[in-house]
């Protein structure tokens, strides 16, 4: 399988925050932007893989600065890094106050999709090639973050299955 570009993966995605995308505080709600996350995340995911994906895990999201409906959304996501059947996607979001045109980074986050072939099961998805110095510095720290969600995972059975055993309706 041919490895391919980064970039041949990057989507965009814009929108400007209305009042019903708002919480009572006038800023965008949390869980709408995560949504438009794991949107852009799954079509960088898919022009990279050209198989159906779904979403493994997000990594945390911390949300740095709040964005209010003068603004609108924009968020740019792209595969960074392959492991047989998985892609690491990072999201970027960035805020642009459309009445002063100042642009502000509030969230970045890495997503991890896995992709399917036509019977659901996991199937080989192409490596990347990372060109620009950004790609570059994002590949070489994927393999700590795998390990890091590999790791997590593994905790985030155990506790499941802890809880399973204990239950208070039962």
């Amino acid at each position: 399988m041919e490895a391919k570009r980064a970039r041949d993966s990057f989507a965009v995605l814009s929108s400007q925050v209305m009042p019903n995308d708002t919480n009572n505080h006038g800023t965008l709600f949390g869980g709408k932007l995560m949504m438009y996350v794991d949107n852009i995340a799954a079509i960088a995911a898919n022009r990279h893989a050209r198989e159906l994906v779904v979403t493994a895990s997000i990594d945390s999201v911390d949300f740095l600065r709040p964005i209010d409906t003068q603004s609108s959304v924009c968020l740019e996501a792209f595969v960074t890094w392959t492991h047989n059947t998985s892609m690491e996607v990072f999201v970027k979001v960035i805020a642009e106050n459309l009445r002063t045109g100042v642009r502000m980074l509030c969230t970045t986050c890495f997503l991890t999709f896995v992709a399917l072939d036509d019977q659901g099961k996991p199937t080989i998805v192409p490596k990347i090639i990372p060109e620009s110095e950004e790609e570059k510095m994002l590949y070489s720290s994927a393999e700590k973050r795998y390990t890091q969600r590999k790791n997590r995972r593994g905790q985030a059975k155990a506790f499941t299955e802890r809880l399973s055993l204990n239950k208070p309706w039962a």
